[in-house]
């Protein structure tokens, strides 16, 4: 498969609301090998479609848990519910590189979606899972962290943002290497 550029911070496609998916097809199976792919060499814990320009509602999501186990989740055409607890949490995004924020989401979430053949499943989420898949679905709403953030916390961000609308991608922003802000992106 392939790595994909990542868009950033500015580009229209991050603020559209994405096409469900109609098609369980070979295209669509070759886009998801594409997204793990990408994830891994930014190494993000999840990555949506519209962040690689591709505006269909699908996201992945691979990542070690606490006890070392691989994670991994092909996620089409999803619904979140069931929204419980509160936590707030700093979040980075590949779509905004080396920015981070603390965002408030709920701690539980329950999951329904399709994997990439047209299976129907559901998850219940709890902890980082929870924060990914609303991170990722947000990025289907057209939503970014930044969002989420308070307007006054969201103002510290605006000078960076405003950059990377500009298309001043931060120094050092390559695939692969660690983003000196601190952890991986979602």
């Amino acid at each position: 498969m392939s790595v994909r550029p990542v868009r950033i911070w500015g580009d229209p496609v991050l603020r559209q609301r994405a096409k469900p998916v109609t098609a369980f097809d070979d295209p669509l199976r070759e886009l998801v090998a594409d997204l793990f792919d990408t994830m891994k060499v930014y190494d993000g814990c999840g990555l949506a479609a519209p962040q690689v320009g591709v505006s269909q509602r699908l996201f992945v999501v691979g990542y070690d848990d606490d006890e070392g186990q691989p994670l991994r989740l092909v996620v089409v055409n999803p619904e979140l519910s069931d929204r419980k607890g509160k936590d707030s949490m700093e979040e980075g995004c590949l779509s905004i590189p080396h920015l981070r924020g603390s965002v408030e989401r709920p701690t539980r979430v329950v999951l329904r979606a399709q994997d990439e053949h047209g299976q129907a499943y559901e998850v219940v989420a709890e902890g980082f899972l929870a924060r990914v898949l609303q991170h990722e679905y947000d990025h289907l709403e057209g939503v970014m962290f930044p969002d989420r953030m308070s307007p006054l916390r969201r103002q510290f961000l605006r000078r960076d943002l405003d950059a990377l609308a500009r298309g001043e991608v931060p120094e050092g922003y390559h695939p692969g290497e660690p983003d000196p802000s601190g952890g991986r992106s979602i």
